[in-house]
Parts: C-alpha cells; structure tokens; sequence
C-alpha cells in the first residue's frame, strides 16, 4: 500500500505540474487571474492540511503519554534508558544544530519570493521574549490546549500524565492501555488521510506553478540536493561520535547495517527496516535485551534524519515567503521541534505532522507544507536511512557503555544457523531481569556477561 500510494503522490505531482503549466501558459499574465485558479487547485492541499491539523492533539498526547508510562521501573531500565536519553538528546541537538546552520548559509528558500494566502500570525517575526514564551508553556486546560493544537501545551500535560500514570501503577492501567488505543487510533487515521496525499500534491503544485511558472522547480531541485549534502555532514558527524566509543569496529557497524539502511532508503521508512535491524545487531554482539530496550525508544526520541529534515523544511518555509526570523526565534522554534517530535512514530511523512503543528504554533504558513510535499517522499528516503544509521550508532555505543558489547558473527550468515551466542540473545524484546533460561532461542540461560 505505501509503494502504490508514493506512485500515486508522484503521479500527482506529474500531473500538479502539467496543470500548473498549462494554467501559467493561459493566464499567467494577468496576476490576479493566476492567483484567483490557483485558489482552486490550493484548495485540495487545505482540505489536506485540515485533515492533517485534526490528528496533532490526540496524537501528540497519546503516544507520550503511553511512552512515559510504560516507562517502568527496574534500576537497570532506569540506567540503560538514561544514557539512551541522553545520547539521543544529545544527536538531536547536533542534528537541528547543523540543520540551522545548514539552511541559513545555504538558504534555499529565499528565491521563491511565495505570498502566504492566510494571515501570517503575530509570534513568528518578533524578538523573543522568554518570559512570555515561557508563561505560554504551561496550560490552563487541557481542553483549551487541544481545541487550539497548542503543542507545547499539549506536552507539558502529557509529561505531567505519563509520570502519574507511571507512579500509580496498576490503578492507571485502563487509561494508559486506553491511551495506547487512541494511538493506534491517530496513526490508523494517519493512513486513511494519506490517502488524500496526491490530490494535495497535485492541488499544491499546480497552484504555485500556475502563479510562477516553471522555473520555480529549479529552487526546489536545489532543496532536495542541499538537504542531502547536510545528510552526508550528518553521517559523518554520527559515524566519528560512534568511532570514539566503538573504534574502528564503527567500519564493521556501518557494513552490517547496509540492508536494512538500503531497505529504509527504499522504502521511506525507518520502521520498514526495524526487524532487520535487529537481526544485523544481534549478529554484529548486541544482545537483544539492549536492542530490544534502546531500538524502539530511539524510534521515538533519536529521528535524526527527521530532525534535520524539520529544521530545512520549517526554516526553507519561512524563507520561501519571504520571513525575516531572528536566530532567537529560529532556535525556539528548533527546540520546538525538537521536543514535539519525541513520541512520533518514526513510518512515512509523520514529520510532517509535526512541522505543521509547529509552524502553527509560531504563525508560519502552514500552507507551505502541502508545498514541499510533492518533493516530500524524495527527502523521507534519505531522513529514513539517516534515522537507521542514528539508531544503530546509538544502540551501539550504550551497549559498548555497559560493557555488554560482544563479539560479532559473519554479517551475511544464514540466520537460522546462526552461531549459539545470537540463541541466548532471544525475540522477546525487552526482559532487563535477570535471565531464567526461558528465552526463544536454544533454551540455554543466558551467560553471565549478558545482563543488566
């Protein structure tokens, strides 16, 4: 379904093109004509960006909500998981980082010279003033929060919810399994509005294309090819934090993890490769009772391809209609990012999700993300793989910090004749017990060195 519904959003982005050019071809002359059609097309891409803003809140609030509370806690997952944390806030910073250094030296937004159709909100142009932004953190009413699709309010409730559910343990039981529906809710209503993914496309392209004809493509070519230079810097960065704790094995990692990068890469998604992740980190001696524990947190809260993919889009949409930000307001808005996106699930265009509330939340033209979603599936192949090399470099180095790392099997093997150590490693996800012998592998008790 995700390979016929990028064949259909590329279709629309064909055919967005073709009626855009015939339209400019037509009218382009007479400005407000222009402008008057391509209202029409850019209504596809609203009804789009309203299905969209519908799912923010409940989404926002149930996946972190669920994500603290299942948090547990066992000294060795308080252990593990705070050095997880702290290496996967510590990527985001130096992903965002090199995102906003990256698109304001590069700027590829600034030759579009767009016209926002909606009023431009009153935060975004501003001097930050922290007082104010930090009063505005902290919500008065849930309610209120989710009616209006304040996120930061949104979060600050979900942190405060998670943490309590988590301290009364089995009283908050039915909310928090309540709260992991309402996920699966949002994210199965995610699909279905995806779904509208080509009309908005084609709707988004070919009013642009109509009002500017088609030399505006060339800015969006070099968006593409500019994203995937800081992709590479991004690599490199990840890959010599890796080689401090790893060493030169960091070279072995980066040979294991090519199919599931590859698979990632091709299929635009980052979930897509997670099984076979897991496979290669076993073979390359992380036992899974760490991978298990670190590979879906990081999921959630190491995204550092979709983290710099936010900070380009988000900033390349301000430059595109012409918006002056401060470096003030650009690193609020960045850390924004940065904290509203923990808790999203790492499957095709659930950034997008996010930019959109965020340029919300700070009055940027929400309409520039059915802009840059025609191009869209062409930057998610690469933040998906960048996610992978993220994640496993992460996985890596905290199994490398508990001195758990162990030593690795050929990375093409046939799986199911594996050596014995991948038996003990077993496929039940997370167990950071002690180990009782009952695992899915050979039945062996886990040796002593593999433990929490």
């Amino acid at each position: 379904m995700a390979r016929r519904l990028t064949l259909y959003i590329l279709i629309g982005m064909v055919l967005g093109i073709v009626a855009g050019a015939i339209a400019h071809a037509q009218v382009g002359a007479d400005a407000e004509e222009a402008k008057r059609i391509a209202g029409y097309f850019k209504l596809l891409a609203d009804v789009f960006l309203q299905l969209i803003k519908m799912i923010i809140a409940p989404l926002v609030l149930a996946t972190i909500v669920t994500g603290i509370a299942n948090m547990g806690d066992s000294s060795a997952l308080g252990r593990i998981g705070g050095r997880a944390l702290l290496w996967f806030i510590t990527a985001s910073l130096v992903s965002i980082t090199l995102g906003l250094l990256l698109v304001n030296a590069l700027q590829p937004g600034l030759r579009l010279d767009l016209t926002a159709t909606v009023p431009i909100g009153e935060v975004k142009t501003e001097a930050l003033n922290l007082r104010d932004f930090v009063l505005h953190v902290f919500p008065q009413s849930i309610f209120e929060s989710m009616a209006k699709n304040d996120i930061l309010q949104i979060l600050v409730f979900s942190l405060f919810a998670g943490v309590g559910l988590s301290a009364i343990g089995e009283r908050g039981e039915i909310l928090v399994r309540g709260m992991d529906a309402l996920a699966e809710l949002m994210l199965q209503i995610t699909n279905y509005v995806m779904l509208f993914a080509p009309f908005a496309v084609f709707g988004a392209l070919a009013g642009v294309i109509t009002v500017n004809g088609l030399g505006i493509l060339l800015d969006f070519l070099r968006l593409v090819v500019e994203f995937y230079f800081g992709l590479l810097l991004l690599w490199l960065v990840l890959l010599g934090l890796g080689a401090i704790f790893l060493g030169r094995r960091i070279l072995t990692l980066v040979r294991y993890i090519v199919e599931p990068l590859l698979l990632a890469f091709s299929t635009a998604s980052s979930e897509a490769a997670l099984p076979k992740l897991f496979e290669q980190l076993d073979r390359f001696g992380i036992p899974r009772r760490i991978s298990g524990f670190v590979l879906p947190l990081g999921y959630s809260f190491n995204l550092d391809g979709s983290m710099m993919y936010m900070s380009f889009a988000t900033l390349f949409i301000a430059q595109a209609y012409g918006i002056e930000l401060s470096i003030g307001t650009q690193i609020l808005i960045l850390l924004t990012l940065m904290v509203t996106s923990k808790g999203i699930a790492g499957v095709p265009r659930a950034s997008l999700v996010v930019i959109t509330a965020t340029l919300a939340q700070f009055g940027l033209p929400v309409e520039g993300v059915a802009l840059i979603l025609g191009i869209d599936q062409f930057l998610d192949m690469g933040r998906s793989a960048t996610n992978v090399v993220g994640n496993a470099v992460a996985t890596s180095v905290i199994t490398k910090w508990e001195g758990m790392l162990e030593k690795p099997e050929p990375a093409n093997a046939d799986w199911p004749h594996a050596p014995s150590h991948t038996a003990h490693h077993g496929t039940r996800g997370l167990d950071l017990r002690e180990d009782n012998g009952e695992g899915k592998g050979d039945g062996e008790a886990t040796p002593a060195t593999d433990r929490a």
